[in-house]
């Protein structure tokens, strides 16, 4: 049977679940990169945690490596594109510290309400405060849930069961989908207007970093009480420290921060922070669902068996004319959902056409494709092959496979519409992905890390106009291209920087006069 190589600590239950499955399991923890290295050659499976590094030389150095499985959700340290260039399928658990993180999230909600900790701090030093630290009920009280995927929808029900009412922001979840969890669903600024308490459950991203900033927080309801147990950075800390101490903000309960391991902070200082590093997922019950499940995975995979939780998919398993056009998929997914504002509702359907060659294959490898590009920029977790679906089920989105005619120009295309957006890109003879319609405007455009969108009034002197404003910005231009729409009237810039475009500079195109939207978009 199958060496399984595990190099950091492993809920024991999941490592006999391989034992008795007749593979041979070696623990080595504390290896050095190069250790690493060395005692990868030759096993099957690599089981890690967060620690734990697996990148393109460790990857190379595994080469009889069929599965690397991380117990728990993150993949920042696992190079899952190389893995998948080399077959190497990558497994995770995402599911097993949802409920401990929800849980997380309550006791932080009832010790800031309470002020448990401060009182603890005070008795256990010999005062007796029971007029300091006077709290506030939860009944009655209006929660504020930023982000209701699974962690954000099991906070939600439990605090109805509080008695609480609940309004929430996601422009990814239904409205259906809300009214069964018995949620208002409102817009951002709206949350923060009418929200006693806030509680944030966003993945951490480019559009989500500094989400809540100084701006929104002076414009919240008084007396906010903030909660934040998903990633640091989402809510400005400096911002926060800076409303809590001048009392716009009522108080506030972090698990997480911009900075980990994180031991001073301007935070600490006050009185009605409560704080706790990083414990969402530390309870026993997750780490052993974690190595369990990760267990699972690698068993499955080994056997060769179909594996719920892959996060990517191997070569083998993909039809050999519709593999290059993977990356394309993924990608035009994520230009699609990239292009939707903070303020659009999800649509119902989503259509993803195949036109040319490809309508004659199985394209329903590129459809979830489609899905995990359109999912990667809002989860909270990582999305794959398998969980796209479930993901877009729970959000009340059909995705629609159709196959088109002949594409004009084209030998081949695929296209995504819904909603209010549509996108559409090819691959040409160089293999490179490229983007050939932006919302109904004929468009050529290679993909870049950092882009600004410009949906502008076709007339003289706004490629002038925008080129002035990015220039001041101090943003140097890469690539710059033009496109009309068909039916006139409207046309469309798309440019590419070495850098990321600041908000202020996005608002400021917004606001010309001539501009119809602008749109920062970043990794699509």
């Amino acid at each position: 049977m199958a060496r399984v190589l595990v190099t950091e600590e492993i809920a024991e239950p999941g490592l006999d679940r391989l034992r008795r499955a007749g593979h041979t399991v070696q623990v080595a923890l504390g290896l050095t990169p190069a250790q690493l290295e060395a005692e990868v050659a030759g096993a099957s499976a690599l089981i890690i945690r967060s620690a734990t590094q697996v990148d393109a030389s460790v990857l190379a150095a595994g080469r009889d490596l069929v599965v690397v499985g991380r117990a728990g959700i993150g993949l920042d340290n696992v190079d899952v594109g190389e893995a998948t260039r080399r077959g190497v399928m990558v497994v995770n658990a995402p599911q097993s510290n949802i409920i401990s993180a929800a849980e997380h999230t309550l006791a932080l909600l009832l010790a800031q309400a309470r002020n448990v900790p401060q009182a603890h701090s005070a008795l256990i030093a010999g005062r007796w405060e029971r007029s300091k630290w006077e709290g506030v009920e939860l009944f009655g009280k209006v929660l504020g849930v930023v982000g209701l995927g699974r962690v954000g929808a099991l906070v939600a029900q439990r605090a109805a069961a509080f008695g609480m009412h609940l309004l929430a922001y996601d422009p990814y979840i239904s409205a259906e989908r809300a009214r069964q969890l018995g949620v208002e669903l409102v817009s951002l600024d709206d949350v923060l207007a009418g929200a006693d308490f806030l509680t944030i459950h966003l993945p951490k991203t480019a559009e989500t970093a500094g989400l809540i900033d100084a701006d929104r927080l002076a414009r919240a309801k008084p007396g906010l009480r903030i909660v934040n147990t998903a990633r640091g950075g989402i809510v400005d800390e400096k911002a926060l420290a800076w409303a809590v101490s001048s009392g716009v903000v009522a108080g506030a309960a972090l698990d997480v921060f911009s900075s980990e391991p994180c031991v001073e902070s301007p935070l600490f200082d006050l009185p009605s922070v409560v704080v706790t590093p990083h414990l969402g997922a530390s309870t026993r019950e997750a780490q052993d669902k974690a190595g369990l499940t990760i267990a699972e995975q690698v068993e499955l995979a080994l056997a060769g068996d179909f594996v719920p939780f892959a996060v990517n998919i191997a070569a083998a398993d993909v039809p050999e004319a519709v593999r290059p056009w993977l990356p394309l998929a993924e990608k035009l997914g994520r230009l699609w959902a990239s292009l939707s504002s903070l303020t659009e509702e999800l649509p119902a359907v989503v259509d993803v056409e195949f036109s040319g060659e490809l309508a004659d294959e199985d394209t329903r490898i590129l459809t979830l494709a489609v899905q995990k590009g359109l999912f990667a920029v809002s989860s909270d977790e990582p999305v794959s092959f398998v969980n796209a679906p479930q993901m877009a089920a729970e959000r009340g989105l059909s995705v629609r496979s159709v196959s088109g005619g002949a594409p004009a120009g084209y030998r081949n295309l695929v296209t995504i519409r819904g909603g209010a957006h549509s996108v559409a890109g090819t691959t040409f003879e160089d293999g490179l992905p490229r983007v050939v319609m932006v919302d109904e405007h004929d468009i050529e455009l290679p993909f870049a890390r950092w882009m600004l969108m410009i949906h502008n009034d076709d007339r003289i002197g706004m490629v002038a106009a925008v080129a002035g404003m990015v220039a001041e910005a101090g943003l140097n231009i890469v690539d710059l291209k033009l496109g009309r729409s068909g039916e006139g009237g409207t046309a469309m810039m798309a440019l590419s920087f070495e850098q990321a475009v600041p908000p202020e500079v996005v608002a400021a195109l917004a606001a010309t006069p001539g501009i119809i939207d602008a749109r920062a978009l970043t990794d699509v």
